[in-house]
């Protein structure tokens, strides 16, 4: 799998130089129901390369409390739908990734945020002292649980095409990434197969296998012993 490429987020300081909104948040009212994760990561949009690159448009980064991320993408749509936006503010996306995750020898799928505490907003390129980027950085900033744009100096900084591509490319892996719960050098125990309860010391890990290589004691000397990462439990 491709090396996730790593983008530098600054904290934000975009709302120093552009105008103040007025008092009281905008933002969506809670849903009485809770929706659940899996209508989160669900509802996530499918790109074509035109919508990702349309011209006149970009992508920005927005900060938002830890934790809220998914809170902050309805928020933002619900807004958006509120203010009959969707002609500025095309896309709202939490970037995440599928990640296997083996943990108490069970394998299951999960999903992980690429970037905790972001959210990806596609709107039309904002330009400082323009009205109406002036009421979409305001309408966006002043919703519940955003705490302002990613930004370098007095405007929110846009990502490149590359940078947008590298993400979603991420999210739409076909192979997750899997995640174990041992490193090299450390010592585990066998769960299951002809080594049973014997005790080593991890040598390799394989990811792109599923395979681990065990150092055993075995009539004096170490063996290297290839498992599954099921077989294998942290002490």
């Amino acid at each position: 799998m491709a090396k996730k490429k790593e983008l530098k987020l600054r904290d934000s300081s975009a709302h120093e130089s552009l105008p103040e909104a007025g008092p009281g948040e905008v933002g969506a009212q809670p849903s009485r129901r809770r929706r659940s994760r899996d209508e989160d990561y669900a509802e996530q949009d499918q790109l074509s390369d035109e919508e990702i690159s349309a011209e006149g448009h970009a992508w920005y980064f927005v900060n938002t409390y830890s934790g809220h991320e998914h809170k902050v993408r309805h928020a933002i749509k619900t807004t958006v739908d509120q203010m009959d936006a969707g002609d500025r503010v095309f896309h709202v996306i939490v970037p995440t990734e599928d990640e296997i995750e083996i943990r108490e020898g069970q394998r299951r799928t999960v999903k992980r945020k690429l970037y905790p505490g972001y959210v990806l907003v596609q709107t039309i390129t904002l330009e400082e002292g323009d009205p109406e980027s002036d009421n979409l950085w305001h309408m966006i900033r002043n919703t519940s649980g955003v705490t302002g744009f990613v930004s370098s100096g007095s405007r929110p900084v846009p990502l490149t095409t590359d940078e947008v591509n590298d993400i979603l490319r991420a999210m739409r892996m076909d192979q997750p990434r899997v995640r174990v719960g041992f490193e090299v050098g450390e010592s585990v125990r066998i769960s299951s197969g002809p080594f049973e309860d014997l005790v080593g010391s991890v040598d390799e890990i394989n990811t792109e296998k599923g395979k681990v290589r065990v150092l055993v004691s075995m009539l004096g000397r170490e063996t290297p012993v290839e498992l599954d990462f099921l077989q294998v439990e942290k002490l």
